[in-house]
């Protein structure tokens, strides 16, 4: 039987069983969501029964170009429990699950994407494993429905080279689709770096994790927001801003070379061909010996601007406005934006 396929059991060492009650908070970040952003809000709102919780729905609108705005603003009218977080520009998903994240209220908190890729179905099985004592339950992909087989392949080796990159567990086949407690959410924002990968921090954080299996649906509407460039700018960030490991296997490379090197040296000392069958071997091992040289330049200074975006200070996002039944729609204040724990991240 697969592990899938098991039955749950409560993990003996797992903290006590929560009691019902309590407010969840459900993040979900929005960029040019308005083909889905109102079929997911139903969906939203047809699992609160079942979760024995009070709901609160924070969508972050990270500049969309399209009405999705304008269809949240509209849900937030018609909903009391729905706060919109109006980003100024487009900062990014993970900016974007920052602000809200730090906007959350709730006892636990789930982070879910607004393309209805995650089924909110799945929400239910997430509180109750939380009610069990696991402080962060996270979505584990048994299958992933409209996606190429190349895409289903390079994903499937990234998380499991990123994960062996990784002094301390990570889980695999799993995105953003989690719930997470209290405690974990102020453990990760209480971390001082602004530029942010959250499927690292989670898991960073430590706490107990345990992870429910679904079925991922095929998008119903518009269209991927990641495209090449900016799936390979995700997985760069993803590395470089969780390991130093890509720096020190670039000293491999560089080890396993120099015996090469040193090998060819020896081997052309002794052998009795002619220049004409040395040259090229002479050729090669220099043109490897550059081409490390050059990866672990280029390497060192990925670091070095992630460090100085660091350096800056700069918030990852700023709210222009928050929109909801209880709150002052108007600007955020600057400074409070930049400094507040509440506003940036």
């Amino acid at each position: 039987m697969s592990p899938h396929d098991q039955q749950h059991v409560t993990d003996p060492a797992a903290g006590p069983h929560r009691p019902s009650g309590g407010l969840l908070s459900i993040v979900v970040p929005c960029h040019n969501e308005a083909a889905v952003i109102e079929a997911t809000h139903a969906r939203l709102c047809g699992i609160a029964p079942q979760l024995g919780m009070s709901l609160e729905l924070i969508y972050i609108d990270d500049g969309s170009r399209d009405q999705t705005l304008a269809k949240l603003c509209t849900i937030a009218a018609a909903d009391s429990r729905v706060k919109v977080l109006e980003l100024s520009r487009n900062f990014g998903q993970q900016a974007a699950m920052s602000a809200g994240l730090k906007r959350s209220r709730g006892d636990a908190v789930v982070i879910i994407d607004a393309d209805l890729q995650d089924p909110p179905e799945v929400i239910p099985e997430m509180v109750a494993r939380w009610r069990d004592g696991v402080d962060v339950a996270y979505g584990r992909r048994r299958s992933r429905e409209g996606e190429t087989a190349f895409k289903l392949v390079t994903a499937s080796l990234f998380h499991r080279f990123f994960a062996s990159l990784m002094p301390y567990p990570m889980p695999i086949d799993t995105g953003d689709f989690k719930l997470c407690d209290r405690a974990v959410i102020d453990a990760v924002c209480s971390l001082p770096e602004k530029r942010r990968y959250l499927r690292n921090l989670v898991p960073w954080a430590g706490f107990r994790h345990e992870p429910v299996w679904y079925d991922r649906d095929a998008r119903p509407a518009g269209e991927t927001k990641y495209s090449p460039r900016k799936l390979l700018a995700l997985a760069a960030d993803a590395v470089l801003l969780s390991s130093d490991k890509p720096i020190r296997l670039v000293w491999l490379a560089a080890a396993v070379l120099a015996a090469i090197g040193t090998s060819s040296c020896i081997w052309l000392a002794t052998a009795s061909a002619g220049s004409a069958t040395i040259l090229p071997v002479v050729l090669a091992v220099a043109s490897w010996l550059a081409a490390v040289q050059t990866a672990a330049v280029a390497l060192v200074g990925e670091y070095v601007i992630r460090g100085y975006r660091e350096t800056q200070g700069r918030p990852s996002f700023v709210i222009r406005r928050t929109i909801s039944q209880h709150a002052d729609s108007g600007a955020e204040p600057p400074v409070q934006a930049a400094n507040s724990r509440r506003n940036a991240a």
